[in-house]
């Protein structure tokens, strides 16, 4: 059995025994962002279907055929998307865990309609307010929100967050999730390699996990 197969069933592993009882387990994304088909084809073979990219051109030559020879296969797009792209993201990717910005916003409105095509959509959230990280502050939030969800009728499904690397990130994640509830939003895209099992106990539903899978990038 591949490498990164073993990894994946060691990580389902170790989440199924932290997670509290009657807690859904968390979806595992596989980051692939740099990693070659042949890294990532064992995976797909062995049925894992959730993984993430952060650069559309990459993705656009890596997995436009291959999504077609597996149906079940959901593209995340996890990295900043540039207005310019949006007609490449939209026909490709099931998924947006990075809106930050309604200019972007806007761009997908457009071309969901034009592409007669809905993607699910996390928006992104700046919980440090770190100004080389991007993502919506906290009292920019519900306005953004309701602009997203009722005027450009955007399929949000739940909150992202990447907690500042300085203290822990239980509270950040906690946070993210008190806001989730409040906008009664069902999914929340938290966790990585480092802090996927935190994450998991704190209710999130989508962790993401590249170099834990996959091994180091080069």
């Amino acid at each position: 059995m591949h490498s990164s197969v073993l990894n994946l069933i060691d990580i389902k592993n170790k989440l199924n025994v932290s997670i509290k009882e009657n807690q859904k387990i968390p979806e595992i994304i596989a980051v692939s962002k740099t990693f070659s088909l042949e890294k990532i084809i064992p995976l797909l073979d062995y049925g894992h279907k959730n993984f993430g990219e952060n650069k559309i051109q990459e993705a656009l030559s890596k997995w436009s055929e291959v999504k077609n020879n597996y149906q079940d296969l959901k593209l995340h797009m996890l990295g900043k998307v540039q207005t310019n792209k949006v007609k490449f993201l939209i026909p490709l990717f099931d998924y947006l865990h990075s809106l930050d910005n309604l200019k972007l916003a806007e761009k997908i409105s457009k071309e969901e309609i034009k592409k007669n095509k809905k993607i699910k959509i996390f928006i992104q959230v700046n919980l440090g307010e770190e100004e080389q990280k991007n993502g919506i502050s906290l009292k920019n939030l519900e306005n953004f929100y309701k602009e997203c969800k009722i005027n450009l009728n955007l399929d949000i499904v739940g909150l992202m967050c990447l907690p500042p690397k300085e203290g822990e990130p239980e509270k950040f994640f906690e946070q993210l999730k008190e806001h989730s509830i409040r906008y009664d939003l069902s999914e929340l895209s938290m966790g990585m390699s480092n802090d996927f099992d935190i994450a998991s106990k704190c209710g999130s539903t989508f962790i993401r996990i590249g170099t834990k899978i996959f091994g180091s990038r080069i």
